[in-house]
């Protein structure tokens, strides 16, 4: 049987973009993929067209309701472990606004083979951003990736990657309980944790298109928050070890 993989997409005022993004998700040539929208009560109607592709594939997407706007991170470990409870042998994570193309995850997914977790990256040979970005939004992505991975002493060249492949096994290792950060630092948290327990990463090239409907929700205040709080991860999971069975973390993270 075909392993189960999950995709997961975070969303909240994705109207114009979750159906044609759930279209292209479905159109992929890959075997039992499943769709799983985390939508945080979307005032634009996203939550009612995810209900809507629910009633049109009913055994293919998936909805979560969540009351409002509670941030990217308890979004992505929401729908990690629902994916996980409904038994989700792989689960992506990308973004909803198309800066995260579908085409890739064929690839992912023939790559994990070999690994723990893929990771689509801006900042390996190959990779790239949107030629739109200006010189400040680029200096700021690179300087970021470039500060985290002095702190945490990070061998993954894009630390704040969000568009990942991940094996179910890494997940349950990783221990989501842990996981506390709630906004673009979540991804530089996950990124630590892969590293600091040994789990083999591969990045994969890709183009980083800028959203193509919509508004961006990064902002510089977020960034510079992302930064701050890299010296919290790195002393939090200081001693981080697997989970392994019904084991639950402690509060300094082994």
């Amino acid at each position: 049987m075909e392993k189960k993989l999950t995709v997961v997409l975070p969303t909240y005022n994705e109207a114009d973009n979750l159906e044609p993004m759930v279209g292209e998700l479905l159109a992929l040539d890959v075997p039992n993929l499943h769709v799983l929208v985390v939508d945080d009560n979307s005032p634009d109607g996203t939550g009612e067209i995810a209900d809507e592709l629910h009633e049109r594939h009913p055994d293919r997407v998936q909805v979560i309701h969540r009351p409002g706007l509670m941030g990217l991170g308890t979004a992505y470990i929401t729908g990690f472990r629902r994916a996980l409870d409904e038994g989700a042998d792989l689960i992506v994570q990308m973004d909803c606004d198309f800066s995260h193309s579908p085409r890739y995850i064929p690839l992912f997914v023939e790559k994990i083979a070999d690994y723990d977790v893929v990771i689509g990256s801006r900042y390996v040979p190959g990779g790239s951003t949107d030629e739109r970005w200006g010189l400040g939004r680029f200096l700021l992505s690179a300087g970021a990736n470039l500060y985290t991975r002095a702190i945490l002493g990070l061998r993954v060249r894009d630390t704040t990657a969000g568009f990942k492949c991940w094996r179910r096994e890494t997940l349950e290792g990783i221990g989501l309980e842990r996981v506390r950060s709630n906004g673009y630092v979540f991804q530089v948290e996950m990124a630590y944790l892969t590293e600091k327990l040994g789990y083999r990463f591969l990045e994969i090239p890709i183009y980083f298109e800028d959203r193509r409907i919509g508004q961006s929700k990064m902002s510089i205040p977020v960034k510079v928050e992302a930064a701050l709080r890299t010296w919290q991860i790195r002393w939090r999971h200081r001693n981080a070890k697997r989970m392994t069975g019904g084991e639950r973390p402690t509060e300094n993270g082994r």
